[in-house]
């Protein structure tokens, strides 16, 4: 039969080790948890990243838009605006479906509009009739820091 005798320096051994698992151990969750806090620390900066890199484009962007309004009881106006951020250039209409309420002349006088600052806008008058249609169908086109061709397409109604 096998006697182990145990003395004080082997009790102090076997705190030891124990001391040394509880050390590992903790290290080890203490590394798990600052991968994650690593990992999230990364999706934040690429989240970040992504809006800066939208901030700045949306900077470089015009956004333009078009509208009746009406003034009294039968004078309406076309307005177009921009509410985009950046200046467009070289602004024109295009009329996919034609023009049957606004005036050629007032349109010919005004377009291409070489530049049209964010918040700014542009009125052309229109004449409507008992037999025009109340939605209209125009074609945007400019040219603005993010790009040479720009295009929106808008519905207007009377």
């Amino acid at each position: 039969m096998i006697v182990f005798e145990f003395d004080f320096s082997d009790f102090i051994a076997a705190a030891a080790l124990l001391l040394s698992a509880y050390a590992t151990w903790t290290t080890s969750r203490f590394n798990g948890r600052q991968k994650s806090l690593i990992d999230s620390q990364e999706n934040l900066n690429k989240l970040l990243l992504e809006k800066e890199t939208s901030e700045s484009q949306s900077a470089k962007k015009a956004d333009l838009g078009a509208t009746f309004i009406k003034l009294g009881n039968s004078k309406y106006r076309l307005k177009i605006w921009n509410k985009g951020k950046a200046h467009a250039r070289n602004v024109t209409l295009e009329f996919p479906e034609g023009n049957e309420i606004l005036i050629q002349s007032d349109i010919d006088q005004k377009f291409p509009l070489e530049t049209l600052e964010p918040h700014q806008s542009v009125e052309l008058l229109a004449a409507p009739h008992m037999g025009s249609k109340s939605k209209h169908v125009i074609k945007l086109l400019w040219e603005d820091d993010f790009g040479v061709s720009n295009e929106k397409t808008t519905y207007p109604t009377l």
